[in-house]
């Protein structure tokens, strides 16, 4: 059988671009490197491993990533259909079981009849042939080369990006915390790890004095904000962690009857509730500085670490100088890029990014035009964001209504304003339902 498309990397957007083809009748070639080699983020050797949380954020329509999951739903996305077969209680999020969640994507690509997976490096972007590239941030040096020969070694950027520790639930001291959502949201999921104003006031002087690991050319100017590390926050000043991942507003201890003065939320990493991670604690401590540092929270006092934060670089393309609004490369069509690399930041964001651009690929190849997802869609406004030239200082987005098409008249109150920007969209969405299906 002839295979008319070539995906690299069986990541979440590479995954999901196989999988589009492949549903449409189309026979792929996935080439992914693992286990014949993996980056420094990777651990397992299945396919779209989540490396740095086990989280894919806000489930619910009035949020923005809520918006995308159900648009990806509606759309076929097999992301989507696996997160939510393997998920765990996060309140208001939607969190798996990240072993399962691989695993089930795994099960379901490989077993596949139109995707051949080729295990092994990829050092070279074939010179025929429909192609997607998604690699991810952290895309091999040889491979990167080639890209970068291809596009011009300007059009890069990078920036540095973290993952936060794992502790295991029965080492945490539940005498010092308690579950409990924010606002009581949810089934109560997080653990709840509260600090008096002298505790985190230790806890804060010897975060800010701990010893990173050495990264070459790393700068506090070049963290993502969106995935900064604990410590460059705690830096930036005394409260800042406040009003950041220790905010203790809408955490009442049931113990005291009062919001505590900081609070540090675990959330479930697995399925069992046998481990959980550190919420908001990407880091690049060194090992004994995280063991040390974060011990002091007095629920971590004697936690057990099945991982340390580590923290890699991570690279993406000048997008809007480089793409258009289907991923495809301007000067040269036949290969389009997906997922991170293309500053659509985030694992549900990347998985949409695979799914717009197997799918129009997959219409491409059977002699079809592609579909417009328009701005008024969460899936269209990233397409957008990353291709529009007039953003000149290109950084990565995750989904957010600043980039969706305003309704264009005024209602009274946030959540009811993206309540109905989100129906809009479900709405656009399920006019394009017929040619999607196609």
């Amino acid at each position: 059988m002839k295979h008319e498309a070539s995906v690299i990397g069986a990541g979440l957007a590479g995954s999901e671009a196989a999988w589009q083809l492949a549903e449409k009748g189309i026979s792929v070639d996935l080439y992914e490197m693992k286990p014949v080699k993996r980056t420094p983020a990777h651990h397992a050797d299945t396919f779209a491993e989540l490396c740095c949380s086990n989280s894919l954020r806000g489930a619910e329509i009035h949020t923005a990533p809520g918006l995308l999951k159900e648009e990806l739903r509606r759309c076929g996305s097999l992301i989507l259909s696996c997160a939510d077969a393997t998920r765990v209680e996060a309140g208001g999020a939607l969190a798996v079981d990240r072993t399962a969640f691989a695993e089930l994507v795994t099960e379901k690509i490989r077993n596949h009849s139109n995707i051949t997976v080729h295990e092994g490096e990829v050092t070279h972007i074939p010179d025929e042939g429909a192609v997607i590239v998604a690699t991810g941030p952290l895309t091999s040096d040889a491979l990167f080369e080639d890209i970068s020969a291809l596009l011009g070694e300007s059009k890069y950027l990078h920036f540095y990006d973290a993952a936060a520790p794992i502790v295991t639930f029965e080492s945490v001291d539940m005498e010092s915390a308690y579950f409990a959502s924010r606002y009581g949201k949810g089934t109560a999921d997080y653990i709840n790890c509260p600090m008096t104003r002298e505790e985190y006031e230790v806890f804060w002087e010897a975060l800010c004095s701990a010893e990173q690991a050495p990264v070459h050319g790393f700068e506090d100017k070049k963290v993502f904000e969106g995935c900064m590390p604990v410590e460059v926050m705690g830096r930036r000043g005394h409260d800042t962690l406040l009003y950041g991942p220790l905010k203790p507003v809408g955490l009442r201890d049931p113990r005291t009857g009062r919001d505590p003065f900081a609070v540090v939320q675990l959330r479930r990493d697995n399925a069992a509730g046998s481990l959980y991670n550190l919420v908001g604690f990407q880091t690049h401590l060194k090992f004994p500085e995280q063991k040390r540092v974060f011990s002091l929270i007095p629920a971590l006092k004697n936690a057990e670490f099945v991982r340390y934060g580590v923290m890699h670089r991570n690279t993406f393309m000048d997008s809007p100088r480089l793409l258009d609004r289907h991923f495809r490369l301007r000067t040269d069509p036949r290969i389009r890029f997906a997922g991170q690399m293309t500053g659509v930041e985030g694992y549900i964001e990347s998985a949409a990014a695979g799914l717009e651009t197997g799918l129009n690929l997959a219409r491409e190849l059977r002699g079809m035009p592609p579909i417009d997802f328009p701005r008024e869609t969460a899936i269209g406004a990233l397409g957008l964001y990353i291709s529009n030239e007039a953003n000149e200082k290109f950084q990565p987005m995750n989904i957010n209504f600043g980039i969706i098409e305003p309704l264009g008249y005024r209602i009274k109150g946030k959540r009811e304003k993206n309540t109905q920007i989100a129906l809009r969209a479900l709405e656009v969405l399920d006019g394009l339902m017929e040619d999607i299906r196609r």
